[in-house]
């Protein structure tokens, strides 16, 4: 069941790891590089296709009051997506590792999109000063990048991770 549907979280923000469509990491290789997360991440639901490539992933994290949930996508429109980016970035800004990791990230062709959602908490009437700690997120993103040779990219802020 994803997230969207679960009253007890509330969807935060939506990362990406851009990668090339056969770098595509099974859903085993996964399992395997998020393992040593736990108990600070717990792997809820996995979905995998053919040859046990990963479809989708939901993952908890009880103490960031966080969750997250992955789907892969690939395609005309991931590579549209891309140039969409390169539209945006302002690469004068870039510093030299961002500028190489810019150069992975404009051949991809994949992706793997991270829904980041808040757990709530009851009488949490303030939004803005929620117990939301994106550490979780962060060692997830990198670890799927490491695994699929791809570029994690925080969209909100044109971050390169």
């Amino acid at each position: 069941m994803s997230l969207f549907e679960d009253d007890n979280y509330r969807w935060r923000e939506t990362y990406f790891v851009l990668f090339q469509h056969q770098d595509r990491p099974s859903a085993t290789a996964i399992q395997e590089a998020l393992r040593p997360l736990a108990p600070r991440v717990q792997i809820r639901e996995m979905r995998a296709g053919k040859n046990d490539r990963l479809e989708s992933l939901t993952l908890v994290s009880p103490d960031d009051f966080a969750a997250m949930d992955l789907s892969f996508v690939a395609g005309e429109e991931v590579i549209e997506q891309v140039q969409e980016f390169e539209k945006q970035m302002v690469k004068g800004t870039l510093s030299e590792d961002d500028q190489k990791k810019w150069e992975r990230a404009r051949a991809c062709d994949a992706r793997f999109d991270i829904y980041h959602f808040e757990q709530l908490v009851a009488n949490d009437d303030d939004d803005d000063e929620g117990f939301l700690d994106p550490g979780a997120l962060l060692i997830v993103l990198q670890r799927l990048a490491g695994l699929c040779h791809g570029v994690g990219v925080d969209p909100q802020s044109g971050t390169l991770l």
